[in-house]
């Protein structure tokens, strides 16, 4: 078994370890039903906190710096969606959506993070920020402040599932199953594309070192349009799923903030640990506040995550799969 294995296990176990000893303290509370439903509900947020995580962990790859861009990404990909749907068939919409997201992660190349290769990562960090308020504003302009309703048809209506199994059945939202089965999908079918490809690798080089990768004839430029195109991508989806729930609103710009507490947790360059972690502080979240809220006032769900990443960046800094920096004296 190598190291990025164990780690895997290790975060699993972990996981695994936090469910099952709560479970029988929970199972006392309430039903074991019940507790299934907290459980379920928490594991399908964090796949979709795992969703937007995955975004700023490709970015920070590709070019060491977190893009504090990404929340308003994901804003301008649901405005430009739901604007777009009120004059043509869904499926046209989303295309011309996902081409806009393309041609704005060129132009953000081109324009701000070329001129700034091998920077500190302050100043690319401040790049971000900018490109960010630009987003936000250029959407204003273009597609007005007003609230939206995203409907592509997901189903609103919760069911009650297995009747005959537990007394009562379980009550689950249908919409959030098929949203994290999409930002499941999504987000296996990325890892396994930067795991496994050509491209990945190359991705990979361009964050250890960009000028070694440079030297070795990997064209930098071009490495990050493609990231830069595939976290669009990403927070079109995204805009999808959160504008189909909430509606498209600015607030969903604030939802990167929920995945910083998840890259801190899986750790800043890993994949595998995004999703880890997502699903970690999505399950914790409904946990706490359901188990915990009414004895401490609740509202824990709003600041749980936060409270969990100061927590590894006392413990481990690094994160569950970040690796440890050594400093020779």
């Amino acid at each position: 078994m190598n190291i990025f294995q164990q780690k895997w296990m290790t975060g699993l176990l972990l996981a695994a370890l936090a469910v099952g000893a709560l479970a029988p303290m929970l199972s006392g509370v309430a039903g074991f039903p019940q507790w299934l439903e907290v459980v379920l509900g928490g594991l399908m947020s964090g796949v979709l906190y795992s969703l937007v995580a995955l975004g700023l962990v490709l970015i920070f790859k590709a070019s060491g710096v977190f893009n504090f861009a990404q929340g308003a990404m994901v804003l301008f990909a649901a405005l430009t969606l739901v604007r777009l749907m009120e004059k043509m068939p869904f499926v046209v919409a989303l295309a011309i959506a996902a081409l806009v997201m393309v041609a704005i992660a060129w132009l953000v190349e081109r324009l701000v993070l070329r001129p700034l290769v091998n920077q500190e990562g302050i100043v690319l960090f401040m790049a971000t920020l900018g490109v960010a308020y630009f987003i936000d504003g250029i959407g204003q302009i273009i597609w007005g402040s007003d609230i939206y309703t995203l409907d592509i048809g997901m189903p609103k209506e919760p069911k009650i599932l297995l009747e005959k199994t537990f007394e009562g059945g379980i009550l689950v939202s249908m919409e959030d199953v098929i949203a994290a089965v999409i930002a499941a999908a999504l987000v296996g079918a990325l890892a396994l594309f930067f795991q496994k490809t050509g491209t990945g690798r190359a991705l990979r080089a361009v964050a250890d070192d960009h000028q070694a990768a440079q030297s070795i004839g990997i064209p930098l430029g071009r490495i990050w349009v493609i990231v830069w195109s595939v976290s669009g991508l990403v927070a079109l989806v995204a805009g999808i799923i959160w504008g189909s729930k909430l509606g498209v609103q600015f607030s969903l710009q604030l939802i990167a903030l929920k995945a910083l507490p998840v890259v801190i947790l899986g750790g800043f360059t890993s994949i595998p640990g995004a999703i880890l972690g997502g699903l970690i502080i999505g399950l914790g979240e409904k946990l706490s506040e359901v188990y915990l809220g009414p004895l401490l006032g609740g509202g824990i769900e709003n600041w749980f995550a936060y409270v969990l990443a100061l927590v590894f960046l006392l413990v481990r800094p690094e994160g569950l799969f970040g690796e440890k920096h050594i400093d020779r004296v």
